[in-house]
């Protein structure tokens, strides 16, 4: 999906008539590609969203917005010192290029009026938000700064003046007439497709909608861009024309077979002849965030775990390696027999063998066949030096044994820990669920306490569900608050479900002294299948036990249980 100029267009549109004269209350920096706005207009407060996201680059009215950092980023904390209390004075766009220019009238450190400018740049993997003196069109900061290094053509930089991106080859269909614009089309005809001539000659328009109106035009049909085919070409373009100018597309989105939303256009969408469905949004703004929404949600979280996920997975990795290295010196334990039997043999032999001897042949006693045996020795002592070296080896490898079964089991214990708490980040949906997976780590001693005093999150409550037949289901977020759920807020006649040998929640059904019926328990196992990891599979096995026999084991690690008496149910995981 990209987000086309003529759509930007109608975006202009729509934030004029609500937002123009309004005044800047806050700014928010949510990640390091997004700003959020809050202008008071005459009808309330609205939230303008700026995205210079690689895959989803745009501006829009937004209701549902990111969550914020505890700490500000710089590029934030300059924007609310210059643009705090600001007016929005004008929005301009040149032509119908992805670029708008947000005009704001600021009071500065000494009281003058100043004109400051957001250049909000969508082009892909190139989009930026830039912060301009209005005065004088000198760069201020820019959320993506770009040296010489990055591109010598066009550095973005503090105290470099604003230029615009290099001018595409491309026809302005709101200063060019249509007849015009189809005479080049047409020439482009012979060599390529009409989508891709349309793409390639006229400004502010997406794949899309090329497809959409070489449909209209040719409608499967091949020949050239003659007579009635070139008069239709002209009709869609005037009528493109006048769509342009007066803003009155439409906003529609395109969805998959599955349902989820393919792309966005200003005009209804005819080319999939049913196939695909469309739906009519009831603004540009509402169809942006419709679009984006899901896809946004996981894309943010991905980029707030990243450090995380990274530190675990080199924890694992290392903890996997020195497990495999124990099991070795393990394996090689394993003989420690055959040392205390050399050591057994060579001093009942004593007597025969000489001093300075490398080999000694001695007849093995332990051997029902009465064999012999060859020893090698250490010429340089005694035999009898010789014997208690073969009990000390004996002695050595009988206590490694015992120290390296204990180290590891738990470093298995912390792998299975490891493993755990990346499934609750995997599953994560928010900030706060991450802050408290973060200062579980920090208990546990992977990762640093920070010196600096941070905002304390408050603690969120298990999630909570309820069956059809009224019994209250609860779910455990995170290794700390299972052990929460389970051990200090869970009755003792309450049930416990978690999934079979896989990572994931504890759940809870509240009983409240009754019998929890057949189709609560299915309805929790579902829940317990789906908040783990195999919330993607099917037929999951979900044991299920009385509180009562469950049990933390001393020394286990957070969200870690042993428990007894319980029965298996297979199940597929249920969305809630």
């Amino acid at each position: 999906m990209a987000l086309d100029g003529i759509f930007l267009r109608h975006i202009k549109n729509e934030i004029e008539s609500v937002a123009l004269g309004a005044r800047v209350s806050q700014v928010y920096q949510p990640n390091r590609d997004e700003l959020v706005i809050n202008l008071r207009t005459f009808q309330g407060t609205k939230k303008l969203l700026l995205s210079a996201r690689a895959n989803s680059p745009r501006i829009n009215f937004c209701e549902e917005t990111p969550e914020n950092p505890a700490q500000p980023p710089m590029f934030c904390m300059l924007l609310r010192k210059r643009l705090g209390t600001g007016k929005l004075t004008a929005i301009r766009q040149e032509g119908c290029d992805r670029i708008l220019f947000l005009d704001f009238e600021c009071v500065n450190e000494l009281g003058d009026l100043v004109k400051l400018t957001l250049a909000c740049e969508i082009m892909g993997m190139y989009s930026n938000i830039i912060v301009i003196n209005g005065e004088n069109g000198v760069i201020i900061d820019a959320l993506k700064r770009v040296d010489l290094t990055m591109s010598s053509q066009r550095p973005v930089l503090p105290n470099v003046k604003y230029e615009l991106p290099p001018a595409q080859d491309k026809i302005n269909i709101l200063t060019k007439d249509a007849i015009e614009i189809a005479e080049r089309l047409k020439k482009l005809k012979a060599e390529m497709p009409l989508s891709k001539a349309l793409l390639s000659v006229i400004q502010g328009v997406s794949p899309i909608i090329c497809r959409e109106l070489e449909y209209r035009v040719l409608e499967g049909a091949t020949n050239r861009l003659e007579g009635a085919l070139f008069d239709k070409l002209v009709a869609e373009l005037v009528s493109l024309k006048a769509l342009t100018e007066a803003c009155t597309g439409k906003p529609c989105i395109v969805y998959r077979e599955d349902g989820k939303p393919m792309d966005t256009a200003f005009m209804p969408i005819l080319q999939y002849h049913g196939f695909l469905k469309t739906r009519e949004a009831d603004s540009f703004s509402k169809a942006l965030e419709s679009f984006y929404r899901e896809r946004d949600s996981r894309e943010r979280m991905r980029v707030k775990t990243q450090s995380l996920v990274k530190l675990l997975n080199n924890t694992r990795e290392r903890i996997s390696r020195k497990i495999i290295k124990q099991q070795s010196e393990l394996a090689q334990c394993a003989d420690r027999e055959g040392l205390r039997i050399r050591g057994d043999l060579l001093q009942a032999n004593l007597y025969k063998i000489k001093k300075g001897a490398e080999y000694a042949e001695v007849e093995n006693f332990y051997d029902e066949n009465n064999g012999t045996l060859r020893i090698k020795l250490n010429p340089a002592i005694s035999p009898a030096a010789n014997a208690q070296k073969f009990y000390k080896d004996y002695q050595k490898a009988k206590n490694a044994e015992i120290a390296l079964a204990k180290q590891i089991k738990k470093g298995s214990s912390e792998l299975e820990y490891v493993e755990s708490v990346l499934d609750e980040i995997d599953r994560a949906e928010n900030e706060r669920e991450l802050a408290q997976i973060r200062e579980e780590l920090t208990e546990q001693g992977y990762l640093k306490k920070q010196k600096s005093k941070q905002r304390q999150n408050a603690q969120l409550p298990p999630i909570e569900f309820e069956s059809n037949d009224g019994f209250k289901i609860l779910v455990g977020r995170n290794n700390r608050q299972n052990d929460k759920l389970t051990l200090k807020t869970a009755a003792k006649n309450d049930v416990w479900l978690h999934t079979k040998d896989i990572h994931g929640s504890h759940v809870i059904i509240s009983c409240n002294g009754k019998q929890p019926s057949e189709e609560a328990i299915l309805y929790a196992a579902r829940l317990a299948a789906y908040h783990s990891k195999a919330r993607n599979s099917s037929n999951v096995p979900v044991d299920y036990t009385l509180v009562r026999h469950v049990s933390k084991p001393n020394g286990a690690k957070p969200g870690m249980v042993i428990y007894t008496d319980n029965k298996t149910v297979y199940v597929d995981p249920v969305k809630p």
